[in-house]
């Protein structure tokens, strides 16, 4: 084998990042249907970012709503699935510049993830602020960790 030097021109860093830029291409057109990177954005394709954590007596779930009106987000809970749904409306379209990149979403989308554990449905709350919505789920009683004391004899 014979160890070949570092030819002049060749950056195989970008060669690394080549080589993803295609990975990322093939899933995103595998995955998705979709043949152009930020087609989806032009069709209304998107869906918010959620952060779901767990406290001691609820569920809490995050999403991501930049741009949104409360009004324009449904939220329910059916059985153990929590559906955040709306509709991000674009504001008024320029007819008369031209775009050069067009990256902000518009569009419909829907969210659905199942809750890992039973909650009071007539107790959940649900928050805006700086376009988070933030859905608190109180956990029902049965699910709640019990204190359990330990007597000494």
């Amino acid at each position: 084998m014979s160890i070949e030097r570092w030819r002049r021109g060749w950056d195989p860093f970008r060669t690394l990042l080549d080589i993803q830029r295609e990975m990322n291409r093939l899933f995103n057109t595998t995955l998705t249907g979709r043949t152009e990177e930020g087609i989806g954005l032009r069709e209304g394709i998107w869906s918010p970012a959620l952060d779901v954590y767990e406290t001691e007596n609820d569920i809490v779930v995050k999403a991501e709503l930049p741009g949104m009106k409360p009004e324009d987000v449904d939220i329910s809970v059916v059985g153990d699935t929590l559906t955040i749904k709306g509709e991000k409306k674009q504001e008024e379209e320029i007819k008369k510049e031209n775009y050069y990149r067009l990256e902000r979403s518009y569009g419909s989308f829907q969210r659905s993830l199942r809750l890992p554990v039973d909650v009071k449905p007539d107790k959940i709350k649900a928050t805006y602020k700086d376009g988070v919505l933030k859905v608190t789920l109180p956990k029902s009683e049965e699910v709640k960790p019990k204190k359990i004391e330990i007597k000494v004899e």
